[in-house]
């Protein structure tokens, strides 16, 4: 069933700008009207948590402890139920300032907050546009000049003749300086898949905006590594993987993959490759319907998987990212497993809807 959605305007004036302070971490920004809270803290450098953008995620909720002349921009009531709306919550990247603003962050990371990476507009070259699996894509593109962000980041790309955008997270890193490659997703009725898989060439020029994201790999010496992901999940924690191992970390990590069929796996040459080249890394991949392909490895879905390991995952952290069906159901099981919720870092990827 899709999202329900509540549409309100902002007032048209652009210039004004208000100043809103974060608690607990002290930290004040100043904010245009015609700016979502979210997008002018980007641009001062500010990296509040948050996830979509696009008001379904809720990973950027928060409370507004004084003022509140707030609107937002279109959003899901399922990431911010009336309800919460009426009690003084508020979703950062679909909020407008009216007023001077005190916000309580419900959800941040002191050691990112104030980390963040200059937003850039950038015009790309499509240097690749390949099938790797019946549904997912690689794209790699190459910028005309540098742009830096942090392994697990990802870019708004903007869809030509339109005024919509969509998000997709980087698979490199920054090391393969000038080149950017993702692992797209390719949804029937999507308005960018359409696009991708019609009609985008090698050659084509393609804008984007970015980096935005706060899937990126925290320091924790000594500490286990689980990853979960799904569908093009891969893309950012092929990224951090990619990391680690550019960055020789030792630490001990595991990947646990969900797929449906055999059909669906991809990478796998390059993940088993970095088995070898991280200490302790073992990749897990998973199918739920493996059919009669001969499929010896690990079958059900990837958190069952997860589950039926009985680790003690207890100091470890977990990054998970893809379905937002698969995200929950790993959110809910990682605690059980000894994980502290606050070292969780997860990327739900939502989907938007179309008309």
């Amino acid at each position: 069933m899709a999202d329900e959605l509540e549409a309100l305007s902002p007032a048209e004036s652009a210039s004004t700008q208000h100043r809103v302070r974060f608690e607990p971490v002290g930290i004040e920004i100043d904010v245009a009207e015609d700016q979502t809270i979210l997008r002018a803290a980007a641009e001062q450098g500010v990296m509040l948590m948050h996830g979509c953008k696009e008001g379904q995620c809720a990973a950027c909720k928060s409370f507004l402890l004084d003022g509140d002349d707030v609107e937002h921009d279109r959003y899901s009531t399922f990431a911010l139920p009336d309800y919460e709306k009426e009690e003084g919550f508020t979703l950062l990247c679909r909020a407008h300032a009216y007023e001077d603003l005190t916000i309580e962050l419900l959800n941040y990371d002191e050691e990112m907050i104030q980390s963040g990476l200059p937003i850039q507009e950038a015009e790309v070259e499509v240097v690749a546009n390949d099938p790797v699996t019946h549904d997912l894509r690689h794209l790699v593109v190459r910028l005309d000049g540098d742009l830096k962000f942090f392994p697990g980041q990802y870019l708004d790309f903007a869809i030509p003749g339109t005024e919509e955008t969509r998000s997709f997270s980087m698979a490199n890193t920054s090391a393969r300086d000038g080149f950017l490659e993702f692992v797209i997703k390719i949804y029937p009725d999507g308005l960018f898949s359409r696009f991708l898989a019609a009609e985008v060439a090698v050659g084509d020029r393609l804008r984007v905006t970015g980096p935005f994201g706060v899937f990126t790999l925290r320091d924790n010496p000594g500490k286990d590594l689980v990853f979960v992901g799904g569908g093009a999940g891969m893309a950012p924690i092929l990224s951090l993987l990619r990391s680690m191992a550019e960055r020789g970390l030792d630490r001990k990590a595991t990947f646990y993959y969900g797929a449906r069929r055999r059909r669906d796996l991809c990478f796998e040459a390059e993940l088993r490759e970095l088995e070898a080249k991280l200490p302790g890394f073992r990749y897990v991949p998973a199918l739920s319907e493996p059919g009669d392909d001969g499929w010896t490895g690990e079958t059900g879905f990837v958190t069952d998987v997860l589950r039926q390991a009985d680790l003690d995952l207890t100091g470890a952290d977990a990054y998970v990212c893809g379905p937002p069906p698969m995200v929950e159901a790993a959110l809910e099981l990682l605690p059980a497993l000894g994980v502290d919720g606050k070292r969780v870092f997860y990327d739900k990827f939502t989907t938007t809807g179309e008309g």
